[in-house]
């Protein structure tokens, strides 16, 4: 999951460069399928949080039991949940960096395709103009002719 993780948020990461560089990214792709793995991630998550906790209130418990009883039988229990709680503990951290992470590469992401589309929006706009500009400029190209032909007579 570390593995898998990492390589989707360093592809995510190209992903953005390559468009402030090239321009070409497929956005509204790119969105969708960000918040799917967003939503596999969180899930991932979440079940690790669970795990995280028990492990941790399996650990106290053991740890106040030992206290109370001084039952040398239970320490290579608590070792053994000391030993699988750092992992999940590390890993849950991964996780929940990773989801935070994420979230702010959906941000630059909607951004993104905001000033993009504002980009295109206001590109249209100007042909649209040069275009009405362009007839207006033709209608008095041919409001002229007409005018000096019938001077001309």
């Amino acid at each position: 999951m570390k593995k898998r993780i990492l390589a989707y948020m360093t592809y995510v990461d190209e992903e953005i460069e390559r468009e402030y560089k090239e321009g070409n990214v497929d956005l509204n792709k790119m969105i969708k399928n960000h918040l799917t793995q967003i939503a596999f991630f969180a899930h991932e998550r979440l079940i690790h949080l669970i795990v995280t906790v028990l492990f941790a209130i399996g650990t106290f418990m053991t740890v106040f039991t030992f206290v109370m009883s001084q039952s040398i039988e239970l320490v290579p229990l608590i070792v053994l949940l000391l030993v699988l709680l750092v992992p999940y503990v590390m890993h849950y951290y991964l996780l929940e960096n990773g989801v935070q992470r994420m979230y702010e590469q959906y941000d630059k992401l909607l951004e993104m395709k905001e000033a993009k589309e504002a980009k295109e929006a206001k590109g249209a706009k100007e042909v649209k103009e040069e275009n009405e500009t362009g007839n207006v400029n033709e209608l008095s190209a041919n409001t002229y002719r007409a005018f000096r032909v019938s001077t001309d007579k």
